[in-house]
């Protein structure tokens, strides 16, 4: 984990592929996402929103979310290790900003954090965990200002956010859907309903994009043998981990670590099946 707040231009943030950032994940970091143009969508907390011009998300770590943006869309993106004294909303936000005044204060501070983070002066880590309170000033202020009354959420998102959190918990388990909709004392068909509704796609789907995004991961990132990624994941075997990312990547776990790695991989991690 990174040890203090660090600046990235949304293209950084997201990395070259796709998947890294249109699958639901989640950082063990805070992100604040400044959109200065392009647009798209993104899933915060297992909601589907719109995202544009002058809208700033804040995924606050252990969130689970994705990124959906126009591959022409350019932003800023503070990471906040959660160590660092900024206070966090509980859950993730967008703020779409209109004031011109408002704009101008959150581009300031970030791009005043982006030069002192490129310069690496003396005392660079105390600037900027200095410049990060008073984002989450900022922050603060704005949330008020948009919503200085805030109504509670619909029971649809009410029970999807608490989906999202199970889900970011949980996915490693190998639990299916309906124990899922268990723990939440509802159906799997009301889950999967609620979900297409919040989310834009079923229960099932969110679940599954989850797994998948934690065995690319593992894949493109560590040298694990197969079986035991599918043993971390809650899979019954390697064979049956193996048919799962067929099935969903159109490529087998071989031939998903030699695209991440290069054609030649050692033998111990190809070792079984896939």
């Amino acid at each position: 984990m990174q040890r203090q707040p660090h600046i990235m231009t949304l293209a950084q943030w997201a990395g070259p592929a796709r998947w890294k950032a249109e699958l639901p994940h989640s950082h063990d970091t805070h992100s604040i996402l400044w959109i200065t143009r392009g647009q798209g969508r993104c899933l915060l907390d297992g909601i589907r929103r719109g995202v544009g011009v002058h809208n700033a998300v804040i995924i606050p770590a252990g969130t689970l979310f994705s990124t959906d943006l126009a591959r022409l869309g350019f932003g800023l993106v503070c990471a906040i290790p959660p160590s660092e004294a900024v206070p966090m909303p509980d859950s993730a936000q967008l703020l779409r900003l209109r004031d011109v005044h408002a704009q101008s204060e959150l581009t300031t501070i970030l791009e005043t954090m982006q030069r002192e983070d490129k310069a690496q002066r003396p005392f660079s880590d105390e600037a900027m965990r200095a410049h990060a309170v008073l984002l989450g000033v900022w922050l603060r202020r704005s949330m008020i200002e948009q919503d200085p009354d805030p109504t509670r959420p619909p029971a649809a998102e009410r029970l999807v956010r608490a989906y999202a959190a199970l889900i970011e918990r949980d996915h490693a388990t190998g639990k299916p859907m309906a124990d899922f909709a268990r723990a939440l004392g509802v159906t799997p068909t009301h889950l999967t309903r609620t979900c297409r509704q919040c989310a834009g796609m079923s229960a099932s789907q969110l679940l599954t994009q989850r797994i998948l995004h934690a065995a690319r991961s593992l894949l493109d990132h560590s040298d694990h043998p197969f079986n035991r990624i599918a043993a971390m994941l809650g899979f019954r075997s390697a064979a049956y981990f193996s048919r799962f990312m067929l099935h969903h990547t159109g490529q087998t776990p071989t031939q998903l670590r030699r695209e991440a790695h290069g054609a030649t991989m050692p033998q111990a991690g190809e070792r079984g099946f896939g």
